[in-house]
């Protein structure tokens, strides 16, 4: 799916880009609003964790005045390799959707899908599943914009609670800073 473009754009915005189990849900019309707001509520859970998770996750330099400064570091080692494991065992015990290339942001998606495809049009709940050590996905409701013969979907996601934009937006700048310092720091 990637382009060719420095920087992963959907709707003429900054985007997220990977490799995700995610599955397409058809629901009924209208939304339930009931439903939505507990789906909200649920992805901003994800979210937070996820923002945790990435902040707790990035290498930093250390201050080697610290006289904790190595204890901390082989703390933070541990505790990944614990959440890597806790991941591992939630994917063995809860199947997910096979993984497929997804971009996405808080106005919408696209992404690879498998036969039988969604109709044009149709109401529902794309579930994209961020990180194995997270067991709920991110439950996004919207309506299906295109559908291309090759199977790539196009979905425009209905009104998002302002907090859950704003982290989703936060979620594809912290993915496209860390493309960016990749690319500019050389590889040893």
């Amino acid at each position: 799916m990637y382009e060719g473009l420095d920087t992963v754009v959907l709707y003429e915005e900054l985007a997220y880009e990977d490799v995700l189990p995610v599955s397409w849900r058809k629901m009924p019309e209208p939304f339930d609003p009931a439903l939505i707001g507990s789906y909200a509520d649920r992805n901003l859970r994800v979210l937070q964790a996820l923002a945790a998770l990435d902040e707790h996750g990035q290498p930093e330099k250390t201050d080697e005045s610290s006289p904790h400064a190595a204890d901390i570091m082989r703390l933070d080692l541990k505790v990944n390799l614990l959440l890597d494991m806790v991941g591992a065992l939630l994917v063995a015990s809860r199947p997910r959707p096979k993984p497929t290339s997804i971009r996405f942001n808080a106005l919408g998606s696209v992404w690879q899908a498998i036969a039988p495809f969604p109709e044009l049009g149709a109401q529902g709940v794309l579930e994209i599943y961020v990180r194995d050590s997270i067991a709920e996905p991110l439950r996004l409701a919207g309506r299906i914009a295109s559908v291309g013969p090759d199977g790539r979907v196009k979905v425009r996601f209905a009104a998002l609670s302002e907090n859950v934009a704003d982290l989703l937006e936060k979620l594809a700048f912290r993915k496209h800073r860390r493309q960016v310092a990749g690319i500019r720091s050389p590889k040893k």
